[in-house]
């Protein structure tokens, strides 16, 4: 009898240390546990190779972040949102965009008319599929956001047309 109550103890304690920890797992980010060069806060600028970052990405994150592609219009989870707060490269972690900058330009993808600071961003000139664009990379790790057009609304009139994959948003804290 004694044995019994002895492993019901070891059970119930071996349970509720899986339980607890399974908790804190839910609680933790881990979608970027499998990604070393994900930080909020380190700006060295990264040179990972390609065959890297695809051992590392979601595949249809990769498809647009290195490989250039473009999500669907309407289909990613940042084009209608207005909550207030700063979106991330999904990638490296680099800040990109405030919420305050971000505005309902009816194209079917995120779209701000500002970035956070002046090297969040980098650009290149895009001549694919016969037109002329300037596309939009990420500062830090070089990973292809979207593009940037000529028709945003004041004070800029730019509008950056960000692919929702490749952001990551943060709520402010209220």
């Amino acid at each position: 009898m004694r044995f019994l109550s002895i492993i019901s103890v070891i059970s119930v304690t071996m349970l509720f240390a899986y339980c607890t920890n399974a908790q804190k797992n839910t609680n933790m980010d881990n979608s970027h546990s499998d990604n070393p060069h994900y930080s909020r806060t380190d700006t060295a600028h990264l040179h990972v190779p390609d065959a890297e970052w695809k051992k590392i990405l979601p595949g249809e994150m990769y498809d647009v972040a290195r490989e250039k592609a473009t999500e669907r219009s309407f289909t990613g989870k940042y084009w209608n949102t207005d909550e207030k707060g700063t979106y991330y490269c999904a990638v490296c972690g680099n800040p990109l965009f405030k919420s305050t900058a971000k505005f309902a330009s009816s194209c079917g993808w995120p779209s701000f008319y500002e970035t956070l600071k002046p090297n969040s961003v980098r650009y290149e000139h895009d001549n694919s599929y016969g037109m002329q664009r300037t596309e939009v990379l990420c500062g830090r790790c070089d990973s292809h956001l979207g593009h940037i057009f000529d028709d945003g609304p004041a004070p800029t009139g730019k509008r950056f047309c960000m692919n929702s994959i490749v952001l990551e948003f943060e709520p402010d804290k209220k």
